[in-house]
């Protein structure tokens, strides 16, 4: 993705290239209408990226710019993960980067108290959310010969915690796919990185906020520094972003 640049060059020019390296590029982004996803929506937007998001409403949300592309998909169905890269590649006839950044919690608990209903839920759509996209993506970028898989996974996959035990362990299962991955896909010119953000201030807690809620960061800085990151010559694999 990056671009090569003379040491000589002056930083200005340098930057003016980077910022251009995301120009027109095709960017999917799943649960991409609220929080983190949405953030980075508007930042590859600012970027001059064509830009597709995907959610489970019924509806387009009313507070998506319009020039975002939206189509309606459940990242629990394989057979619409399948079905949004179809469409993208028959809008855009290729895929630059697809965010698998979808993703959901269920608050903070001790392991004995977990709903296990609900417990499914969490691993269908962080895992096989994540697992769905990446294969329904793989099989296109691997006929273009190139592409960006970006996995948003969490801090909690370094550091686990105890009350949030089906959550960490649903990242902690996704940075190993993430790593999996990588392996399988660098041989085919696709890179695949994986974000581990800390705690940020979005809806994703709904009524459980953590105490500490108000010092977490803000999705908007959070995007910027994956966009930074996918603008450097040379982007880091794993991207660990703390307050």
């Amino acid at each position: 993705m990056g671009v090569r640049v003379p040491p000589w060059a002056p930083k200005l020019l340098i930057n003016f290239l980077f910022i251009m390296d995301l120009k027109d590029k095709i960017v999917v982004i799943t649960g991409g209408t609220k929080g983190l996803g949405k953030a980075m929506a508007f930042c590859f937007l600012k970027n001059g990226s064509k830009v597709v998001v995907c959610s489970q409403e019924g509806n387009r949300p009313e507070n998506l710019e319009e020039e975002i592309l939206w189509i309606k998909a459940n990242v629990t169905k394989e057979n619409e993960m399948k079905d949004l890269a179809e469409k993208v590649i028959r809008k855009f006839e290729k895929i630059d980067i697809w965010i698998n950044n979808a993703g959901i919690s269920m608050g903070h608990m001790p392991i004995e108290e977990i709903d296990s209903v609900f417990a499914h839920e969490v691993m269908e759509v962080n895992f096989f959310g994540t697992f769905f996209g990446s294969r329904s993506v793989m099989k296109h970028m691997k006929k273009q010969k190139f592409g960006t898989i970006i996995n948003i996974i969490s801090s909690r996959a370094f550091d686990p915690s105890p009350v949030s035990a089906v959550y960490s362990s649903s990242k902690w299962a996704v940075r190993g796919f993430t790593d999996l991955l990588r392996n399988i896909l660098g041989k085919e010119n696709i890179s695949v990185i994986g974000i581990y953000p800390a705690g940020m201030r979005t809806n994703f807690y709904g009524k459980d906020e953590p105490t500490n809620y108000k010092n977490y960061m803000d999705p908007n800085d959070v995007a910027e520094k994956i966009i930074d990151n996918l603008k450097k010559e040379t982007p880091e694999e794993e991207l660990i972003i703390k307050e």
